[in-house]
């Protein structure tokens, strides 16, 4: 069982290199919400260490329009006053683990996100995503009081079967924002990424969307098209293809995949996320390509509800919409004979770490020998280089990649990538 008695809570905000573009508009730093758990005293005076753990604010991925009401910093604001709020409705309540803590938390911490946007409509991917740093340090409160070392040990027994893997490594899917100028596109593919998370859906109309994605992957297609690698069966890079629910009809989304045919570029898409709006409904088995879903999936019914529409992965983000309903996500997954793999949030290195824990114990996805991470902080972050040497197992292999994959030895499953060591430099904000 799990109880905490009282908590700290802080906020430190990162810098971009560049702003970060996608869903048609950009944001510029990521906050980062910080929550430090203290657990009650046990019989005989001895009590848990407090528990710190960090969530990663993602205001425009979550919900656009709560973006586009208020300035950057203000949407932020509201998320970590949201954040905060999470901590206070559990305090001092029993559970028997995360999963049931965040199951009961979620309803009542939407209402109160509702009556503080004033919008009867908030996306519950933004409830869940001001619920992750709590969730994390529940995670590691859990740990702590059960002996558990192992991120395998962590997951339930019950869900243990959605995560057989102990891959050797993961590959590194790096993002190709709208933005992304095409000699740091070149320097990813020599350093080996052979698997690209490509943003489109870009602003305007639709028409105008439509016309600009294509010019950008005729540019794409064009810059990297006799590139070869050995990672793919056809021997050529493989595209992943992200639409951030900015296609609002399927027939938008045809002439896409059409001019994508006509430009030699459709056989390489392996992955195309999240096309349509949440409320569309549309079947996509007809499509030729893996459709993905991500932040239209806020629980297991939204799972079932996908996958009978033809979606054929789910992305999971235990950094974005807490490790609690990733699991339970990929458990339903797998009952259905659908793959997962872990996308990130623009994550820092010690909270990409319980992504890359994740992604270590994913089957291979399918058409690949491994598992696939998103992983896109390095390419983002000012200060990424620091914030590395700030993870507490700097100096591990496995931090940075190589030939584009994560290659995972055994510290790395000792160490569980350091999750559930201190936090460092968050702690002290506390």
């Amino acid at each position: 069982m799990i109880r905490f008695q009282s908590y700290g809570f802080a906020i430190q905000r990162e810098q971009f290199l560049r702003p970060f573009h996608f869903k048609g508009d950009s944001f510029n730093e990521k906050w980062l919400n910080i929550t430090s758990l203290h657990p009650a005293e046990r019989a005989g005076g001895s009590s848990e260490k407090q528990q710190t753990a960090i969530g990663g604010n993602a205001v425009l991925w979550s919900d656009p329009a709560v973006f586009s009401s208020y300035s950057e910093t203000g949407g932020n604001l509201v998320m970590a006053l949201m954040a905060e709020r999470a901590i206070q409705l559990i305090r001092g309540k029993e559970f028997p683990d995360p999963i049931a803590a965040i199951q009961a938390l979620i309803p009542e911490l939407h209402e109160f996100g509702k009556t503080l946007t004033g919008r009867a409509d908030l996306r519950p991917t933004f409830t869940l995503n001001s619920a992750v740093s709590l969730d994390l340090a529940l995670w590691k409160l859990h740990a702590a009081t059960e002996g558990i070392s192992t991120f395998i040990d962590l997951i339930p027994r019950e869900h243990r079967s959605a995560f057989p893997g102990r891959q050797r490594a993961v590959a590194r899917v790096p993002l190709v924002t709208y933005n992304l100028p095409s000699e740091e596109l070149l320097d990813l593919v020599e350093e080996g990424h052979f698997l690209l998370k490509i943003k489109i859906g870009q602003a305007g109309s639709q028409r105008r969307m439509l016309e600009k994605d294509l010019d950008r992957l005729e540019q794409i297609h064009r810059l990297l098209r006799e590139k070869r690698t050995e990672q793919t069966d056809s021997g050529c890079l493989a595209y992943y293809l992200d639409a951030n629910g900015r296609y609002e009809g399927k027939g938008t989304l045809l002439a896409l995949l059409s001019g994508l045919e006509k430009m030699g570029a459709l056989d390489q898409v392996v992955l195309l996320e999240e096309p349509f709006p949440d409320d569309c409904g549309f079947d996509v088995h007809d499509l030729p390509v893996r459709v993905a879903a991500d932040e239209s999936l806020h629980g297991i019914e939204d799972v079932r509800r996908k996958i009978g529409l033809g979606y054929g992965a789910i992305a999971l983000k235990p950094a974005g919409k807490t490790l609690s309903m990733s699991i339970l996500m990929a458990a339903e997954a797998q009952k259905q004979g659908v793959p997962s793999f872990v996308a990130d949030s623009a994550c820092v290195p010690l909270l990409l770490d319980w992504n890359r824990n994740a992604a270590a114990h994913l089957p291979p996805f399918p058409g690949f020998s491994s598992g696939i991470l998103e992983s896109n902080g390095a390419q983002n972050y000012e200060n990424w280089a620091a914030l590395i040497r700030d993870h507490p197992c700097a100096g591990a292999s496995w931090l940075e990649p190589k030939g584009g994959m994560y290659w995972l030895d055994e510290s790395f499953y000792t160490s569980c990538g350091g999750v559930f060591h201190s936090a460092g430099r968050y702690e002290e904000l506390i």
